[in-house]
Parts: C-alpha cells; structure tokens; sequence
C-alpha cells in the first residue's frame, strides 16, 4: 500500500474506533464511517467489503503485531529484545488489548461479541499450538481448545474487572493455573 493508502485505511479504522466508543458495534452503519473518517462509499469498499471486514482487519493488526516476528519498541512497551516464550506473548497480547480496551469493549460486550471472540481464537489457536507438544494421554486438539477457550474467557473476565490487574499479573495467573494442571497430571502418573 502507498502512503494515501494507509494514511485512509487509518482514517477508516480511526473512524470506527470513535464510533465503537459512542455506540455498540450493531448501531454503527457504514454510512456513519463514512462520514467519520471524510471518505467517500467506494473508498471504503475498496478497502474493506463488510463492517465485519472492517472489524476483522482491526483485529488482524492487533494480533499480527504480537505474532511477528521482528517486533520493535513501542511507546507503552517494549518486547523487542525479550525471549520468544508463551508468557512474553500472553503478556504482549494483554498490553495491546488494554490499549485497544475502547474498542475492544466496544465489539467484545454487545451483538458482535461471538465475532470478535471467534476471530480472537483463532489468532489464539495459532499462538498456542506452538506450545502444546504432539503426543502425551490427552489429544493435542483437545489441550488446545481447553487453552484457547481458558484463556478466551480470562480476557473477558478481565475486561469485567475493569482491567484493575496488569497485563502482567494476568499472564501469570493464567500460567500459575497452568503450572497447577500440569502439577495434577504428572501426580496421577
């Protein structure tokens, strides 16, 4: 993409990003993006086909930030020089959800609420299955589903709360509970 590109996609999402904070993503038209972000109806549409498309699109630059692999130093925080480990990810994720709480309260607590969650895990299936080693009693798919879905649910018990706990000590008590699961297994062994 160009710069104008960007500079309109931004404008897009800028746009949206407002309204989500004034309204539940279901109230919002496209026709309000439009005239939110000063763009025309087929710039939109050359950018993105669907408002879902839209909120997919805001969710893959979320998420594909925290997955890349060249990460750089960000205002808020930095992993650029950390380990590659599930908890620097767990966290990572946490901090970009906080600073993206608008929004994602905005999609996460109405209507579109199963969407963002199935986009959500899906980006979670990804970052997970790198973890889960293939073989042991329990099927793989059935650890990574129990993951996903675990740690799916502490994100919207932690937007519940208010985010009164740090992306921090959520990524560790998400991984205390997982050191406790871990702990019963290899004791019934």
């Amino acid at each position: 993409m160009d710069r104008r590109q960007i500079k309109t996609r931004q404008a897009i999402f800028d746009a949206f990003s407002k309204l989500l904070s004034q309204k539940s993503y279901m109230n919002i038209t496209v026709q309000e993006i439009i005239d939110e972000a000063n763009v025309g109806r087929s710039t939109f549409y050359a950018h993105f086909e669907t408002k879902d498309e839209l909120l997919r699109s805001m969710c893959t630059e979320i998420f594909n930030h925290v997955f890349d692999d060249s990460l750089k130093a960000e205002d808020k925080h930095d992993f650029s020089g950390s380990q590659r480990n599930l908890k620097s990810q767990l966290i990572h994720l946490l901090c970009h959800l906080q600073e993206n709480s608008k929004n994602i309260s905005g999609v996460l607590f109405c209507e579109s609420g199963d969407l963002f969650m199935r986009y959500f895990k899906e980006y979670l299936s990804e970052m997970f299955s790198f973890y889960i080693p293939e073989g042991g009693k329990v099927p793989r798919d059935f650890i990574l589903n129990f993951y996903v879905g675990s740690f799916a649910e502490t994100v919207v018990w932690w937007f519940q709360q208010k985010m009164k706990y740090t992306p921090e000590q959520v990524g560790e008590y998400f991984l205390a509970f997982e050191m406790v699961t871990r702990r019963n297994e290899n004791s019934e062994n």
